[in-house]
């Protein structure tokens, strides 16, 4: 069992940014705390922090003077403003920055808050779509190097006239060169002559192709132009012969080349069907929605995005904001603050944990006695131990013995890969440890059918300390036994030291592969190579959101803070390689999958299987949501997914967090892996 462990290594990861009330933690931290009347820990949810550093912000804010009692309200309407306009228009933020201050434009100053955003907007293997103009071109030129990888810029129209600087391919090529993403262009036109035109240059291969990139767009930055003859969409040649020859009187605005009316309704008219880029309704379904515009000339066209649901998150300043909410019909001076309410206690933490168990002591023969009652037809005992258990399928003479072994509390995880194609016999030790030398000899001995046994465990102290006694053991009698350690735990030792991770779920394809040899009747060298082979192809990495608990203590096995989860935890509980402030599902898939293409470099075209396991206490409906964003990131890669198993394969008893497997694949793992195979946790 690991020790509990200190939180010395943890680090905080914001999820919003610091700037949401004009680019000041303290002001935003005194509103919501005085004014608001939320709780330090509503607070560091909400500014994406730690309780200990919102309290620090409001002794500063004592300090400087920003807190005298009460906070002036002519300093603060932004804050105001901002939540009325999330609340009002159901947008997942709104950023404010001040209409006035400094010697920069309001375009730079929105460029510039829209760019210390992007760091909490954009992410490793995000796809990100951009329109064109001034404010697009100012976002781009702010912005600077997000440390991500596997990010792809789309231009998301075809290109305008060159007369202006804010082209749809300077504001795309830009952003793509100061965030380190690949740039994908589209090589046509935004406006054509014709809709047969359009049609056409939509056929080439070239351009579908590119088009085709839009569909992969999980994030959009994107403007907003008004009408007025100097706007963005006339100087880029849409509007030639004005609004009135093209019939869209209605129009209020426009959106990637697109005319909206006053209530974010698309206007169909020629125009549409002349454009070349991103459809308004695709845009809408995008996850993140980043309008960025500011200016009273703003106001109509923002308020018509925002009722048509163009945009989840809104950048602007308080005059527009406060010209929006007007123009909607919002009273302002209703937007009164919440009194401030006591601190409640916080719950009581749980220490123990209940369990269906008899003993304590007998919670693994039970477990075993109840999975042969359960699988008859599968597996059977080898002897009368229940810690001993073969596969009822044939063994003909001449067929390498595989048998695989380690200690309970990994259910399914060993035991549920006994089968035909699979292991031949497994053996089962206590709650994480490893099993005796006399039982392994005793698997040995029942399924040597004159080739020699393969051992196949976990890379730890006390299985390779056992299974060797057992290998020495055997050859007294003339059974000749191997052994293969899997080491697929990434975050247990570093590249250059393979030898030394640990073995977690990438056993699973390990056992595959091997089985399936030897049901080939592959020769006992050849069924170690594929087996030594699968185990170098496979790559782990866990993360623990809650600790397991043992039957014999009932309490957790090691302490995680509410908001705290463990980067790189092993099977057992073992420490990871951080502790972490929680976050998002698809945040913490895109720092798996960071870890992992570091280290195998996957080129494009590459084959993977992929195991998204439930370390014990995580819910499909969890592991789902995080295989979603898994072949999201695959597939920036152009790397190909040929299987895909999600569930509980290798657990950690009540464990609630996951693991995610890939392993690399070429024609002759793959065909192994195809083998058809029955066990009662893998059966093809």
């Amino acid at each position: 069992m690991a020790a509990p462990r200190s939180k010395a290594g943890k680090t905080a990861t914001m999820t919003r940014p610091p700037l949401r009330f004009g680019e000041d933690p303290l002001l935003w931290a005194s509103w919501l705390y005085y004014e608001e009347g939320l709780t330090q820990g509503e607070i560091a949810e909400q500014m994406g922090t730690s309780r200990p550093t919102v309290n620090a912000y409001l002794a500063e804010a004592r300090g400087k003077g920003i807190v005298n009692i009460s906070i002036a309200h002519d300093m603060l309407r932004a804050t105001t403003l901002s939540g009325a306009l999330a609340e009002r228009f159901g947008l997942d933020d709104c950023l404010i920055i001040p209409s006035e201050g400094g010697d920069r434009s309001l375009i730079e100053r929105l460029g510039a808050a829209t760019a210390q955003s992007l760091p909490y907007l954009l992410h490793s293997g995000d796809t990100i779509a951009v329109t064109w103009g001034r404010t697009m071109l100012a976002v781009a030129e702010y912005a600077r190097d997000l440390d991500g990888i596997d990010m792809t810029v789309v231009q998301a129209t075809g290109s305008t006239t060159a007369t202006i600087p804010y082209t749809p391919d300077a504001c795309a090529t830009r952003l793509a060169d100061n965030i380190g993403a690949r740039f994908m262009p589209i090589s046509a036109p935004a406006i054509v002559s014709s809709r047969n035109a359009r049609l056409s240059l939509l056929a080439e291969p070239v351009i579908a192709e590119q088009m085709q990139a839009l569909g992969r767009v999980n994030r959009i930055l994107f403007g907003i132009s008004s009408l007025r003859p100097s706007s963005t969409i006339h100087l880029s040649g849409f509007l030639s012969g004005g609004l009135h020859q093209h019939g869209v009187d209605e129009a209020t605005g426009s959106v990637a080349g697109r005319l909206i009316d006053a209530n974010g309704g698309v206007v169909d008219n020629d125009l549409a069907q002349r454009t070349i880029g991103i459809e308004l309704d695709d845009l809408r379904q995008i996850s993140t929605r980043i309008l960025v515009a500011g200016g009273l000339d703003k106001v109509a066209p923002i308020l018509a995005a925002l009722r048509g649901g163009f945009a989840s998150i809104l950048v602007t300043d308080a005059a527009t904001g406060e010209g929006i909410l007007r123009a909607d019909g919002a009273e302002l001076e209703d937007l009164a603050p919440r009194p401030r309410k006591a601190e409640a206690p916080g719950p009581a933490r749980r220490t123990r944990i209940k369990k269906f168990i008899n003993r304590p002591g007998d919670v693994v023969d039970e477990a075993l006695e109840g999975a042969l009652a359960a699988f008859p037809d599968i597996i059977e005992r080898i002897g009368t131990s229940p810690r001993t258990i073969r596969a009822t399928a044939d063994k003909p003479e001449g067929k390498v013995g595989i048998i695989i072994g380690g200690g309970a509390g990994h259910e399914p995880s060993f035991l549920g890969f006994v089968g035909q194609g699979m292991a031949d016999a497994v053996v089962v030790g206590n709650i994480f440890a490893a099993p005796p030398p006399g039982p392994i000899l005793d698997c040995a001995r029942d399924v040597h059918r004159g080739a020699g046994v393969l051992f196949i465990y976990g890379n730890y102290s006390g299985d390779v300390m056992n299974f060797e006694m057992a290998t020495d053991m055997a050859a007294i009698e003339d059974i000749e036994a191997r052994s293969v350690l899997t080491t697929d735990d990434v975050a247990s030792a570093n590249a250059e030291d393979r030898t030394a991770r640990r073995g977690t779920a990438g056993n699973i394809f390990v056992f595959k592969v091997a089985g399936a040899a030897s049901a080939r009747m592959y020769t006992l060298d050849e069924c170690e190579r594929l087996a030594r082979k699968a185990n170098d192809a496979c790559h782990t990495i866990g993360v623990a959101l809650e600790p397991n608990s043992i039957p014999d203590t009932l309490r957790p096995s090691f302490q995680l803070g509410d908001d705290d989860i463990e980067f790189g935890v092993g099977v057992h509980g073992e420490p990871g390689i951080a502790r972490q402030a929680h976050t998002s599902a698809d945040r913490i898939v895109d720092q798996i999958c960071d870890r992992l293409f570091a280290e195998i470099s996957p080129e494009r075209g590459a084959r993977v299987a992929v195991l998204v396991n439930s370390l014990g206490g995580t819910p499909m409906m969890e592991l789902m949501v995080l295989n979603r964003r898994l072949k999201q990131r695959l597939e920036t890669r152009d790397i190909a997914v040929h299987r895909t198993l999600v569930g509980h394969y290798c657990t950690s008893l009540d464990m609630v967090g996951a693991s995610i497997t890939l392993m690399m694949l070429d024609d002759e793992l793959i065909s192994l892996l195809d083998d058809p195979c029955a066990a009662f946790s893998l059966s093809r």
